[in-house]
């Protein structure tokens, strides 16, 4: 039974930093590209970032690039999502992904999702 769970989200002030943990289950995690998707009430799942299973690739939206890294351990069947500098707009629900296949970055590319974990930023 394929399981993607989801740890890490919390109340953090405006300015802070949340380090977001998926760990995997089910099927051969190292085999899988891995991604991060957010959602806010009444939008879209947006796509956050993404990493290949060799971790020697990432891609990031725009709105989180050089503030959020990704990263993944393959021997802990674990992805991570580390959120710097966060702002109130990065309020959301954030889910993480598996896909089969090198690249992705839109919901339909992946296959597994997490049930997601709430991030609330204060301002």
């Amino acid at each position: 039974q394929v399981q993607l769970v989801e740890s890490g989200g919390g109340l953090v002030q405006a300015g802070g930093s949340l380090r977001l943990s998926c760990a995997a289950s089910g099927f051969t995690f190292s085999s899988y590209r891995m991604g991060w998707f957010c959602q806010a009430p009444g939008k879209e799942r947006e796509f956050v970032a993404r990493i290949t299973w060799s971790g020697r690739s990432t891609l990031y939206g725009d709105s989180v690039k050089g503030r959020f890294t990704i990263s993944r351990d393959n021997a802990k069947n674990t992805v991570y999502l580390q959120m710097n500098s966060l702002k109130v707009e990065d309020t959301a629900v954030y889910y993480c992904a598996a896909g089969s296949g090198l690249y992705g970055n839109r919901p339909s590319d992946y296959e597994y999702w997490g049930q997601g974990t709430q991030v609330n930023v204060s301002s």
